[in-house]
């Protein structure tokens, strides 16, 4: 890797954004014409009118892509051929964010998620992410729970970004087809050159710090996605909306978020920092207020939380919400009155290994989907009316 590329002069290699100003965009279906446009509000997207479309969210994924791949063929919208193919035709697929941290090939998943995107949006299908705790503290600098490996990743993208000769869409969108081969190689050279691997190492911290600051490449690429995300009757994140965060306004809160990633904010003052979204455990990020295990509180607390649920989807007019951030040991569950489903099973090898599930919903009916012995089954959860 040559000293050009980790250069701070890189920042300046930010993908293609539009104002931040409140824009809509409408997505064409391309063979179903029955089907109405997909309409999207804000930017970054805040709120998704995809009539008769089916929608599947995948929890958090945490670098680990060969198990990212395994969920997104399961919720039938990935080739099973290695071609990295979209094969969910209408669907909109929901990503609840973390994936970035405890696993080596982060850059990779967003690679493969925009890459998917551009191919849904041909077929009149959609590709959302939502922000989680682990790509803010990424772009605040807070790099505690980074993979050695994804350390490497950062170095080896930006090496590869430098060949492209800073073409940013053409370096990113083919970086999950080529990043395999990278790390096979940079493996082999570990391998025989210990002794330079913390040279290396080191070269990894400064190209990811390079990339993640506000207003670097993959902050930027990063700032275009929300932390709250309303899909028809259904609203997306990562921790939890609460009361205040509504009252607050959620475009609001993405605005502010990406503006921060973006590096626009008038001062480098914390106060600058979206603290309602970003920080605190009350935040909309860090929130764990509705994965509790029901087990552990008292009636009183389950009567209160409930209360703030229902408070939380009346002012923004959904009947659920979708998080992850909270790990599941028993896999993708509903409480509340199936008013609130946490879908974070833990399925990258940084966490606990677990088997990928996906969440369906059609129309008013709700199921989980999972992998069983090999073969794919589906459970039916819920319907609602």
């Amino acid at each position: 890797m040559n000293a050009a590329s980790l250069s701070l002069n890189s920042l300046s290699l930010q993908p293609p954004r539009s104002s931040l100003s409140t824009t809509t965009t409408t997505l064409q279906p391309t063979k179903n014409n029955s089907l109405k446009p997909i309409i999207v509000t804000g930017n970054p997207p805040t709120y998704v009118s995809a009539p008769g479309r089916r929608i599947v969210a995948v929890g958090d994924l945490h670098g680990d892509i060969d198990k990212a791949r395994s969920a997104f063929e399961l919720a039938g919208v990935l080739s099973s051929d290695g071609q990295d193919l979209w094969t969910g035709e209408e669907t909109v697929l929901v990503q609840l964010g973390d994936i970035l941290d405890r696993g080596e090939d982060e850059i990779a998943i967003l690679s493969l998620l925009r890459s998917l995107d551009t191919q849904a949006k041909a077929q009149g299908g959609a590709v959302f992410q939502v922000n989680g705790n682990h790509e803010t503290m990424n772009v605040e600098g807070d790099f505690r729970y980074v993979d050695y490996g994804a350390y490497d990743e950062c170095g080896d993208f930006l090496e590869y970004l430098n060949d492209c000769e800073h073409d940013w869409e053409e370096a990113f969108v083919s970086w999950a087809s080529i990043s395999k081969s990278w790390k096979k190689d940079r493996k082999m050279s570990q391998s025989q050159w210990g002794p330079w691997n913390l040279v290396k190492r080191q070269k990894g911290v400064i190209a990811r710090s390079v990339l993640f600051r506000p207003g670097g490449p993959l902050a930027s690429e990063l700032s275009r996605h929300p932390v709250v995300l309303k899909v028809n009757d259904w609203l997306f994140c990562h921790g939890g909306l609460l009361p205040h965060h509504a009252a607050y306004g959620i475009e609001r809160l993405n605005d502010e978020v990406s503006t921060w990633m973006r590096g626009l904010s008038e001062s480098d003052d914390d106060q600058q920092l979206p603290f309602i979204a970003t920080r605190g455990y009350d935040s909309v990020v860090w929130n764990r207020l509705y994965s509790q295990d029901l087990g552990e509180l008292e009636d009183y607390e389950i009567d209160q939380i409930q209360s703030i649920l229902e408070e939380t989807l009346h002012a923004v007019g959904a009947k659920g919400m979708v998080v992850g951030h909270t790990p599941q040991i028993t896999g993708v569950n509903c409480e509340y009155n199936c008013s609130i489903w946490r879908i974070d099973v833990g399925m990258s090898s940084g966490v606990l290994n677990s088997r990928p599930e996906v969440l369906e919903i059609i129309d008013n009916k709700v199921r989980v989907m999972k992998t069983r012995c090999e073969s794919r089954s589906e459970l039916k959860v819920a319907e609602y009316t």
